[in-house]
């Protein structure tokens, strides 16, 4: 099994940075995918922002140029950093972990973007 910590999210204003985080253990197999996603009240889980063991990352069009996603592999842990915040960023983030043998979600953590 892979158990998944997020850290990270809460109230800003817009036009304002967040940072989320999550860490892996358990289970781990060295190629994996992690990333984020999120799901607004009232509709679907989305991608914002994926990266490879490999480094191959990809991207939601609505967040290029204003996210980051990050990861370090020796601690199995991988960053959304969130600059440029909008009202319609807020949603509930998830943070995945996607292997060979395990497809594995976090417990979510709530971002809000709101004066």
């Amino acid at each position: 099994q892979v158990q998944l910590v997020e850290s990270g999210g809460g109230l800003v204003l817009p036009g304002g940075s967040l940072r989320l985080s999550c860490a892996a253990s358990g289970s781990i197999f060295s190629r994996n995918t992690m990333g984020w996603y999120r799901q607004a009240p009232g509709k679907q889980r989305e991608l914002v922002a994926t990266v490879t063991s490999g480094g191959e990352i990809n991207y939601a069009d609505s967040v290029k140029g204003r996210f980051t996603i990050s990861r370090d592999n020796a601690k199995v842990t991988v960053y959304l950093q969130m600059n440029s915040l909008k009202p319609e960023d807020t949603a509930v983030y998830y943070c995945n972990f996607n292997s060979r043998y395990y497809d594995t979600w976090g417990q979510g953590t709530q971002v809000t973007v709101s004066s």
